[in-house]
């Protein structure tokens, strides 16, 4: 069930539920056949590792191994609990598309469907 997301890799967004709501990150990934992204140093999870060899260590000076303890990395956020930061008014929005015409061929572009904005998000 991959669902079309109006929400790219790259794009500043806003997290509306959870733990973190009410702050903004980056998206790192986006995953539209899980219906998820990745938003950057937010929905933090801690890891705990165990120091293990690597596995293609140069033989010169022993075994290289690579660090335990914890390890916090982002985790998914569902596209549900996110919503774009329009670049103009700086505020959560929802994204609408508008088709341009641009010599001659159709163009999809998203814009921002705040009351008074309405400015194209991809420049």
């Amino acid at each position: 069930m991959a669902n079309k997301m109006k929400i790219k890799q790259g794009d500043l967004v806003q997290i509306l539920a959870g733990k973190d709501r009410g702050k903004q990150g980056r998206i790192i990934e986006a995953r539209p056949r899980d219906g998820r992204v990745l938003v950057e140093n937010l929905n933090l999870m801690t890891r705990h590792t165990r120091p293990r060899p690597l596995r293609d260590a140069n033989r010169m000076g022993g075994t290289q191994m690579s660090p335990g303890g914890r390890i916090e990395k982002a985790s998914p956020v569902d596209v549900s609990n996110v919503m774009l930061v329009c670049p103009v008014c700086n505020l959560p929005t929802r994204v609408g598309i508008k088709v341009k015409e641009v010599k001659g061929e159709e163009i999809r572009v998203r814009v921002c469907k705040r009351d008074g904005c309405g400015q194209e998000v991809d420049r």
